[in-house]
């Protein structure tokens, strides 16, 4: 895991340390997938407090660090605002298919549109 050295900084798994039972596991719980469905359908990162969860501060502050420590998402101090963005393209290229299926599966059981378009194809 990268580490932080500074306290603004936060610790990310390198991609070659995402495993898929870590992603897997954070995907599992609603809160977590609603979190990812909601920065799926957005061009921009999402600040925590962008995020109206249905929990307690610190319940909300576990489930982004579980997204967080196995590789879902990335978290940078912007300001006073912790920011976050879905790490789609390292993801795909780890387990192609991986992410959309789950949303699409997501979208299906919740009767509402995808609407988390597909990072652009390369080449």
């Amino acid at each position: 895991m990268e580490s932080a050295s500074n306290p603004r900084e936060l610790a990310h798994p390198a991609p070659e340390e995402i495993r898929l039972e870590d992603v897997l596991h954070a995907l599992a719980d609603p809160m977590r997938l609603r979190v990812v469905h909601t920065l799926a359908r957005s061009t921009e990162e999402l600040s925590c407090s962008y995020f109206d969860l249905p929990v307690t501060k610190s319940t909300s502050t576990h489930h982004f660090r579980v997204l967080r420590e196995s590789g879902v998402i990335r978290q940078v101090y912007r300001g006073t605002s912790k920011m976050n963005g879905l790490r789609r393209d390292e993801l795909e290229a780890l387990f192609p298919g991986l992410l959309d299926s789950v949303l699409v599966a997501m979208a299906r059981r919740s009767g509402t549109p995808q609407g988390a378009p597909s990072a652009p194809r390369r080449g």
